[in-house]
């Protein structure tokens, strides 16, 4: 559409099902190359993506094209599949129902991305429920705790 403008960055957040610690060292460099392709293919652009054992943080410049809801459940499907196809996982993996999605300007873009890249040492002081509860407390988001992610504690740990 002729003059039509946008500047939308998205931060998504999302967790394997019952945040349990499913995401292995040893595949996660290939999980996140498999979502950079999904979020790409789809007119996004990727600025950082970063998994955990427990969830996974993807920094987007979002096409405004496609819903993010759509987006997301590409991202998921797609790569629940793939990660069972591949036999990564000793459990049939899939992502919980759900998901963060929080907007940022193009100013915070620098601090979102160190945020994002700094996950591992980030975790080594603040679990996953505490850093999760605590984005949405910043974003002034009302939740109620029962349609929050299931939380085990000690989830943070890397697995195979």
């Amino acid at each position: 559409m002729a003059n039509t403008y946008t500047q939308i960055y998205i931060h998504l957040v999302f967790t394997p099902y019952r945040r349990e610690a499913l995401i292995g060292r040893s595949w996660k460099d290939d999980l996140e190359k498999y979502i950079t392709g999904i979020v790409q293919n789809n007119g996004h652009k990727l600025i950082a993506l970063k998994s955990r054992p427990d969830h996974i943080h993807i920094f987007i410049g979002y096409n405004v094209n496609q819903l993010i809801t759509d987006l997301v459940n590409k991202i998921k499907t797609s790569s629940n599949a793939w990660i069972n196809d591949k036999g990564f996982s000793r459990f049939k993996f899939s992502w919980q129902r759900g998901y963060g999605g929080f907007s940022h300007s193009h100013s915070q873009i620098d601090t979102v991305v160190k945020y994002i890249l700094n996950q591992d040492e980030h975790h080594k002081k603040e679990s996953f429920k505490t850093e999760y509860l605590d984005i949405l407390k910043r974003n002034e988001l009302e939740f109620k705790d029962e349609y929050v992610f299931e939380f085990f504690e000690g989830a943070n740990d890397w697995v195979g």
